[in-house]
Formats: structure tokens, C-alpha cells, sequence
């Protein structure tokens, strides 16, 4: 007996001193996990998570593997790993990554019981177990304000309100990442999105139970699957995301109010009820201008209120957290739209389905406020986007652009995205683009050109180019100015008849083309058109103006650019032709 402990002593001690190089060596993203199904315990007395299950890796490296590395928050601890119900020895340690909000993970170091080739699979069973606590270190130690952190990173199990999103915030299910460092230029981001990426077609379920109570009634709150998915339960609910792409797998567990107009389902808490009725009044308005331009609505959604009326909104799949205080409601139909929208239109694209879903927030306010409150809407992206490109083009900086057809980016698939609709919806008019929306169809979108076909199809328009330089690649943005513009007086008019003649020339100093509006502004009047300007090129027009022209204006902020300092020009006096 002494001997074997000893042996296994020697075994442990040896599998701990090789674990630094075994780590330095491991390729962390080797592996995909495509499929999770857990069984999870919540107490929120002790803020206490606990989770059992299976998980299915994927091999997604060109070499075999016999390691993998697992994380898990750094507030929980792994207590099993098993493979067909045998233990696999691991060697648990603290990996620091901002991927989690504690600023680390709790990393597993497991030695497979077999090599697994490139593109097979595995599955392990799992254990771990721990606390979910309010925790802001990713963001205090990079020096934001503890106020703010504390409203920006809110997830945690709690005994009145819990709100736990997915990885990006909280590693309550285990994931297989590089470390990620808030404080390296885009470092968090980049490994977050590659991690989307690798996992857009997993499929995710958890069914979650809690503990404690009293049993009183309360709702689990998920991405809701049907009208009954987040009604209020005794013990807990089931969760499941068939495809997570761009969702990251949230839930939020509280004493709800539930109110339904299908397929939306609202939920806030006591206190709040004047936010739900602004809710229920906007859902018609926004349900009627969804099925006008979109579609009709079918896919359930959920609106759920936050204890903190200051805590920043979260989206995960048709699930919205929101706070539902009095004032916060003042954008209740535009978050209505939003969601709306994803309930008609499911894409594994995150462009398409996040970049419509903006797109109408846009087109909603200019329905109510015209197309100045319109583009005031997309204005709320152009700063996030523009510093994003322009960081892109800085090779001292750990950034790089990323084609719209691929990305995982939030500002490129929100933003950009948006953009680009509105870009389209211009150039291609609204009936030709409700048309490709109409015949939209995520199971049929297995090829990039997809969506370009479709527009071509309603248009009757060659849009190649457009596509090539907004969608296929990340070529930055425009930068459009008027490079000339001489008027003309047709002496052979009568003086009382006269047209005036423009010949306005436009220059694209950027990469990338598009289809810009300019205006031609006189004292009580003005006239607008669109030309086409390709990247590093320059095109000519002429346009009769009814009255003297004194300026002329390129983009009205419909298309984003990286320069808006060079966009207007004075008016030389009239020539006589």
C-alpha cells in the first residue's frame, strides 16, 4: 500500500512539474466544442452555481491531439472529467484572460484517453461547481470608473436578481480560448470573435434548476423557443440555443411580472409595471411596421426588465435585458423593432441578422421622424466604426479589418452592417430590397454571393462592385469630397426662364466605393442627387438647378466616411455658355 501511494505520488508530482511546458506548448483552440448538454444548479442564498454534463469537442486543428485545455470561470473550480464514465487525469490551474469577468479562468489541462485525429470528435463528461459574484476586475484594473463598471458588468447570481451572460462576460460553461487582455489594443475582441466563429453552428442546451426559494414562483429567463419557454416556474427551466454564432448563451432568474402580446413575452419586476404597459402600447405600432416591411413575426421574443435601471442593455439571440424604469421605455418601440425583426428573419450570418435588425431601428424612426431621424439613428455608429477602420489601417496597432460576409465583430456586423442595408435600400429602392428580405432564407444562405443574387434578382442591377468592396472584403471606408463645380447660363433662354446648369464633379480619396447623395444649395432651395464614385476615382454629372446655387454638399450621412471635414464646396460665379 505504501509503495503504490508513493508511486502515485511520483505520478502527481510529475504530471505538475511538466504542466508549464505542457501549457506553453498546448494549442488552446485546437479544439471546438459543438455541443453542450448540461444539468445546472443555481442557489442564489450562496450565489452558488453547479453544473453537470456532457460536452463534445471537435478537432479543429491539422494535427492530432491528445490535450485539451478547458476554462471555466475563475470563481468556479472543476471537480470531474470523465470519458466513457472513466476519470482523466488533469491538472487544474489559474489562467489569466479578460475573457471572463473576473480577468480569469479556472483552466483544465486534460490528457485524452486517446489521440483524436483532425475533424473527430470526443465527448467528456464534466463537473464543476462554484460562485457567480458581481465581480468588475477586467474593468477596474484597466482604470474604468467602479461606477461605471459596476453598471457595465452587472452579471452575477443573486438572492432577489440573477443575470449571467455567456463567454465574453461569464465562463459559467466551459470554453476552449487563447488568454485575452483588455489592456492589448483589440486582444479581447479578437479572441471572443474567433471563439464565435469556431462555435457558430454549436448547439448549446442547459436546463437549468434552482434551489431554495421558498417556493415561491419565479421565471428563468432565456432566448425563449416557445410562448412557453419563460413563463414563471416552481424549480427552474430549460434553456437551448440551436446555433449560438453570435449569442452567447445568457440567463437571468428573478420574481417577474409576466405580461404576453405573441409573440412577444415582457417580464418586469414589481415597481416596473408602468414600463410594461409603455412596452405593451408601443408592441402594435412596431408589430404592424415589422410585418409591413419585413414579414410578419413569428419566432417568440422576450423583453426582461433589470434590477439596476442604470445596468447597460444586453441582446442575446430574441432575448433582450433591458431596464423597464419609467424613463428607460422611452425606447421601447425601437427595441420592440429590433427584436421584431429577428423574429422574422433567421440567418447564420451575423450581417444579416444583426445588420437588419439595426437597419430597422433606422427605417422605424424615419417612419415617425423622416429621413433626418433616420440617419440620426445610424450617426450613433459612425464613431465607433470610423475608429475602428482607422485602426485597422495602423499596422502599430493589433487590429485587423475584417470582411462583412465573414465577421464576428459587434461593430462591423451591427454598424457596418447597418450601413450597408441603408446603403442598399437606396441604391436598390425599398420595393426591390423587401423583396430579397421576403425571400430570405437562413437555411438556403450557404454561400457568401447569397444575399448579393437575391438583390441582383429584385433589382435587375449588376451590384458586384458594391458587394465586392462592403461585403467581401474590408477595404475601409470612402472619403468623398467635390472636387469642382462650374454653373452655366443658357443665353439662348429668356432671362425670366433661365436654368441654371451645374457640372459637378466628385472625388473618392478612399478604397471603397459607393452611390453617395449631394446636394446643391441655393437661398431658399435646394436640389439633391446620387452618383456612383468608385474607390480612387472621380465622376461627373450635370444637374439643372432652378435657382442660383451657392454650395454643394457630398453625403448626407447615409454613407459612412473616414473624412467629413471635406464634404462641402462654394460656388464660383456663373459662366455665359
Amino acid at each position: 500500500m505504501r509503495l503504490a501511494a508513493t508511486l502515485k505520488l511520483l505520478c502527481v508530482l510529475c504530471l505538475l512539474s511538466s504542466s508549464g511546458s505542457l501549457a506553453a506548448a498546448l494549442d488552446r483552440e485546437a479544439f471546438t466544442i459543438t455541443k453542450y448538454d448540461l444539468d445546472v444548479r443555481l442557489d442564489p442564498e450562496q450565489q452558488r452555481l453547479g453544473a453537470r454534463g456532457k460536452i463534445t469537442l471537435r478537432n479543429d486543428s491539422a494535427q492530432p491531439q491528445k490535450t485539451v485545455a478547458l476554462q471555466i470561470s475563475s470563481s468556479l473550480s472543476w471537480r470531474a472529467i470523465r470519458a466513457s464514465e472513466k476519470p482523466l487525469q488533469f491538472v487544474a490551474q489559474p489562467f489569466t484572460s479578460d475573457i471572463d469577468h473576473t480577468g480569469g479562468l479556472s483552466e483544465a489541462i486534460v490528457t485524452l484517453p486517446t489521440e483524436i485525429k483532425p475533424r473527430d470528435s470526443v465527448d467528456l463528461e464534466i463537473g464543476y461547481e462554484g460562485v457567480i459574484p458581481l465581480d468588475m476586475t477586467r474593468l477596474t484594473r484597466v482604470g474604468v470608473p467602479k461606477e461605471i463598471a459596476r453598471h457595465t458588468s452587472w452579471d452575477q447570481i443573486g438572492r432577489s436578481f440573477t443575470a449571467v451572460r455567456g463567454a465574453g462576460y461569464v465562463a459559467w460553461y466551459p470554453i476552449t480560448t487563447e488568454a485575452a487582455d483588455f489592456s492589448e489594443g483589440n486582444s479581447l475582441f479578437e479572441v471572443t470573435d474567433r471563439w464565435r466563429a469556431r462555435e457558430a453552428g454549436s448547439e448549446f442546451k442547459a436546463k437549468l434548476k434552482m434551489e431554495g426559494g421558498n417556493g415561491e414562483p419565479f421565471s428563468v429567463i432565456c432566448t425563449p423557443r416557445d410562448s412557453k419557454s419563460a413563463r414563471p416556474e416552481s424549480d427552474g427551466g430549460n434553456c437551448s440555443w440551436t446555433q449560438l454564432g453570435d449569442v452567447a448563451p445568457t440567463f437571468a432568474v428573478a420574481r417577474y411580472v409576466g405580461e404576453s402580446k405573441p409573440p412577444a413575452s415582457f417580464f418586469s419586476l414589481p415597481g416596473h409595471e408602468a414600463g410594461t404597459k409603455t412596452y405593451l402600447d408601443a408592441f402594435v405600432p412596431a408589430s404592424v411596421f415589422v410585418s409591413n416591411w419585413f414579414g410578419k413575426p413569428t419566432t417568440p421574443i422576450a423583453i426582461a426588465d433589470f434590477v439596476d435601471p442604470h445596468a447597460a442593455p444586453f441582446e442575446s439571440g430574441t432575448l433582450l435585458l433591458v431596464s423597464m424604469a419609467g424613463e428607460d421605455t422611452k425606447l421601447a418601440g425601437v427595441n420592440l423593432v429590433h427584436e421584431l425583426v429577428h423574429s422574422v428573419v433567421s440567418s447564420p450570418r451575423p450581417w444579416v441578422y444583426e445588420g437588419l435588425a439595426h437597419f430597422g431601428e433606422a427605417l422605424y424612426r424615419g417612419q415617425q421622424g423622416g429621413r433626418e431621424a433616420a440617419l440620426d439613428v445610424l450617426s450613433l455608429h459612425s464613431a465607433a466604426l470610423i475608429d475602428l477602420e482607422k485602426d485597422a489601417a495602423d499596422p502599430r496597432l493589433r487590429v485587423s479589418g475584417q470582411p462583412l460576409a465573414t465577421t464576428f465583430d459587434e461593430t462591423y456586423y451591427r454598424s457596418k452592417a447597418a450601413y450597408v442595408w441603408w446603403m442598399l435600400s437606396d441604391m436598390v429602392g425599398p420595393d426591390a430590397l423587401q423583396e430579397a428580405i421576403r425571400n430570405y432564407r437562413g437555411s438556403d444562405d450557404t454561400d457568401s454571393k447569397y444575399v448579393e443574387r437575391l438583390l441582383e434578382a429584385a433589382s435587375k442591377r449588376d451590384l458586384s462592385w458594391f458587394f465586392d468592396d462592403w461585403v467581401y472584403h474590408d477595404r475601409g471606408l470612402p472619403d468623398f469630397r467635390v472636387q469642382s463645380a462650374h454653373q452655366w447660363k443658357d443665353e439662348n433662354q429668356k432671362a425670366e426662364k433661365q436654368t441654371k446648369i451645374l457640372t459637378v464633379t466628385l472625388e473618392n480619396l478612399g478604397l471603397t466605393g459607393a452611390e453617395v447623395p449631394f446636394t446643391i444649395r441655393c437661398e431658399a432651395s435646394e436640389v439633391t442627387q446620387r452618383l456612383e464614385v468608385r474607390a480612387k476615382s472621380t465622376a461627373t454629372t450635370r444637374v439643372e438647378v432652378p435657382c442660383a446655387p451657392l454650395e454643394v454638399v457630398v453625403n448626407d450621412g447615409s454613407v459612412p466616411e473616414s473624412d467629413l471635414t471635406n464634404n462641402v464646396l462654394k460656388i464660383e460665379a456663373a459662366t455665359e455658355k
